[in-house]
């Protein structure tokens, strides 16, 4: 038995425009459903949900079933966060606020087994399909994908240091942080933050690695991917089903009254 390939690594790095969805709802079920729709890849968020280790293999574990790749946030940039991640079979990790080179290289070295970095090393974990994939330690090291987030000023103003980390896979732009960062909190449209947005995709190619963004709704992911964008998330899954819903409510309550005996 051999470990699975990293089908989103190997299409992030062929230069692939691959459309994403993000999950925050905590549901083994609606991760196995959202799965089957045909996005590219999910990203399981653990930072701004409540889904713990324990509660994510569940949840990587329905979604296997679907097309979509899956990809996981840690709550931070932490050596142990991201090592029980990799643990439980995530192959491809997007850590949050990456400000510096350093912070960058420390992300890659969690991801690395040594003497490349300080991964440390279990037998029997989901990862190496329960210690039955002879090739997973020799493997790993190439198959997992490293995206970083840029999500402030500071980090833009070193944005091509970041990206020239070796081990790193992939830059990706956190709109609603940037904006909190640039002063206009609540409002990643504004034009200064959509500039920032779209000047980053172009310095991100020029340092040899590939874009990656989050919008929240399809216009701007289409206009993202038209500015360079290659990993693209369309949405949010908790803001598709409330934003259904309300449509739902607005529908059916506007209809006119019954008026018959």
């Amino acid at each position: 038995m051999t470990m699975p390939e990293n089908r989103f690594k190997a299409r992030l790095l062929a230069g692939e425009t691959q459309w994403g969805l993000w999950s925050t709802l905590a549901s083994p079920v609606a991760a196995e459903a959202l799965s089957l729709v045909g996005f590219d890849w999910m990203l399981f968020d653990t930072e701004h949900s409540p889904i713990e280790i324990a509660g994510l293999q569940p949840i990587l574990q329905a979604a296997a079933v679907g097309t979509a790749s899956a990809v996981a946030r840690p709550a931070w940039n932490d050596k142990v966060l991201i090592k029980k991640l990799l643990d439980i079979g995530v192959q491809t990790v997007l850590v949050p606020f990456i400000e510096t080179p350093e912070e960058a290289e420390a992300a890659v070295r969690a991801t690395r087994y040594p003497p490349e970095g300080i991964r440390g090393v279990a037998g029997s974990t989901r990862a190496s399909r329960y210690g039955m994939a002879s090739d997973y330690l020799k493997k790993a090291n190439a198959e997992i994908c490293v995206l970083v987030q840029i999500e402030t000023t500071q980090a833009m103003a070193r944005l091509e240091e970041i990206a020239a980390v070796d081990g790193v896979d992939g830059v990706f732009i956190g709109p609603s942080d940037l904006s909190a960062s640039m002063g206009h909190l609540g409002n990643p449209a504004h034009p200064d933050v959509q500039e920032a947005i779209r000047a980053a995709a172009d310095r991100i190619a020029a340092a040899g690695k590939v874009p990656g963004i989050l919008a929240t709704k399809a216009e701007d992911a289409v206009r993202y991917r038209d500015w360079g964008y290659r990993f693209v998330a369309g949405a949010v899954d908790v803001g598709l089903l409330v934003g259904s819903a309300r449509t739902l409510l607005q529908t059916v309550a506007a209809q006119p009254k019954d008026t018959r005996p």
